[in-house]
């Protein structure tokens, strides 16, 4: 409750200083999957301070990315480090206001009260995929593009592929439908039936950058920026940190 106080001062003291009386606005917002949890929590202490509206659609970096490409038009996006400099490098995006939000490592996820894989080693990681009956992630993901490499350098592309789901991984561990689930490890906490079993091995961690940007053709900049503000404050952080994301390097 303090932390929420905390958050609403420091968001209303910002927009006071920063922007007037500037009006309530509605934000659209294209944010990915892993910063969703997060947004939950702190997009009503953003709207309580400020007045605006947040209206946020989560997903896949690569299919958002896709509408930003075919001319949608937002006012604020959250996606993956090479989507957002891509959009930038297009104007879709509006370069000076490109800031890094946060950082996702990459976890296992099992179904809740599952015993859990040795996960300390790079070997050991090998062997649990090995053993499991079943390995999900997302295919279209920034998380499936890391992995698909990762498995070429382990040798066990095939092994994976004749016990692979697509889908995401904590989602299809919860339903029992997959024994080991790879996702964001911030994807995996909130998720009813799965807990996180651990984090990839040092030696072949892949943190996910997540940037965000003030969209070049939305109808509520100011906003946009207000909330890029907000996300970056000590308080912000601190959710996101509970959330499983880690904040910049």
């Amino acid at each position: 409750m303090r932390t929420s106080v905390a958050i609403a001062l420091a968001v209303k003291l910002f927009v006071l200083i920063t922007a007037g009386t500037a009006s309530a606005a509605e934000i659209k917002v294209l944010a990915t999957n892993s910063m969703k949890t997060t947004l939950q929590e702190l997009g009503p202490q953003f709207e309580k301070a400020t007045e605006h509206k947040l209206k946020i659609t989560y997903g896949s970096t690569d299919p958002l990315k896709a509408r930003i490409e075919k001319g949608e038009a937002v006012d604020f996006a959250i996606l993956g480090e090479g989507a957002i400099d891509d959009l930038v490098k297009q104007g879709k995006l509006v370069a000076a206001t490109r800031a890094v939000v946060a950082r996702s490592g990459l976890g296992v996820a099992i179904r809740k009260g599952a015993p859990k894989p040795e996960l300390g080693t790079t070997e050991a990681f090998k062997r649990a995929l090995i053993n499991a009956k079943s390995i999900s992630y997302n295919e279209r993901g920034l998380t499936g593009v890391y992995l698909k490499g990762l498995f070429e350098r382990l040798a066990i592309t095939d092994v994976v592929k004749a016990k692979f789901k697509d889908g995401p991984g904590a989602e299809l561990v919860a339903k029992g439908e997959s024994e080991i689930g790879l996702a964001q490890a911030s994807e995996i906490a909130p998720v009813p039936g799965a807990e996180l079993a651990g984090p990839l091995p040092p030696e072949i961690q892949q943190y996910t950058v997540f940037p965000a940007a003030v969209g070049a053709t939305g109808k509520q900049p100011d906003a946009a920026r207000a909330l890029l503000k907000f996300l970056a404050s000590p308080d912000a952080i601190r959710v996101m940190k509970a959330k499983g994301l880690e904040p910049p390097a």
